[in-house]
């Protein structure tokens, strides 16, 4: 059984702005909006996977998105370095966190940003896929190798609304993957293409902006914001079904539902 680390958004709200989402939403947060459809998203996870609690922090209103938190591969982890000065504070915590469970926690060096899962993402061959340009430092790639025997392929992100890997691409089950052409360079597009081929799904606009990339997949439910009937159909017919909850409070601070849960 799968197992995630989710932390309940009781501090959550936009209170300062890091990404372009977050422009026009500083304190528009409906805060009990935002608790409800997090718990509908911990029912779905729960109903599928094991859910592990960090308790929140106050004046971290950021941690409820724990994807950020670091990179685990087995009972490692790699803790993040976050870019931003509002979000640096959250790493200790989970230091703390992860150390309390056992695993072996990981720093790279202290000139180097990394954001965690949140640039970082396995695919179902193991591969690696390593996003860098606006949050984590493309040197990181050097750092995770040193810690992690797998096979890494780097990615340009090129557009600051998908300024992490995880809002813009998403591995899916039996080799393929969902992406978002016009967050990527030409060469990643590429990369990209040559590794999936047709197991690679473009999602259209409307699904990107949607966070329709930014999904939980556990086993062959992809839970997400919201997906087009095209997108509907193209993952039914690699036997996929797609479950929609309602995150538009949490798409105020350019998060969803990938974003709230990190897979441990």
């Amino acid at each position: 059984m799968k197992r995630f680390l989710m932390c309940a958004p009781e501090h959550f709200d936009v209170r300062y702005v890091i990404n372009p989402w977050m422009h026009g939403n500083l304190g528009k947060v409906d805060k009990a909006l935002a608790s409800r459809q997090w718990q509908e998203l911990h029912r779905i996870v729960s109903a599928r996977a094991a859910v592990t609690l960090i308790d929140p922090v106050e004046g971290l209103p950021d941690m409820v998105f724990t994807a950020n938190a670091g990179l685990v591969h087995g009972n490692q982890v790699i803790i993040s370095a976050f870019r931003h000065a509002e979000r640096q504070p959250e790493s200790p915590h989970f230091d703390r966190f992860f150390s309390s469970f056992g695993f072996r926690t990981h720093h790279l060096p202290s000139d180097t940003v990394f954001e965690g899962a949140g640039d970082a993402l396995f695919d179902s061959a193991g591969r690696l896929w390593f996003g860098s340009g606006f949050r984590s430092d493309a040197h990181a790639l050097e750092g995770i190798r040193s810690f992690f025997d797998v096979e890494i392929h780097p990615l340009e992100l090129v557009d600051p609304h998908w300024y992490h890997l995880d809002t813009c691409f998403c591995p899916l089950p039996e080799g393929g993957a969902m992406a978002w052409r016009g967050a990527f360079g030409e060469g990643s597009a590429a990369a990209l293409e040559a590794v999936f081929g047709k197991d690679l799904i473009w999602v259209a606009e409307q699904d990107a902006s949607d966070f329709a990339c930014n999904a939980v997949v556990i086993g062959h439910d992809v839970v997400l914001h919201r997906a087009s009937n095209a997108l509907k159909a193209a993952l039914a017919q690699r036997g996929l079904e797609v479950i929609e909850t309602d995150m538009s409070e949490f798409l105020k601070s350019g998060g969803s539902c990938k974003c709230l849960t990190l897979e441990l």
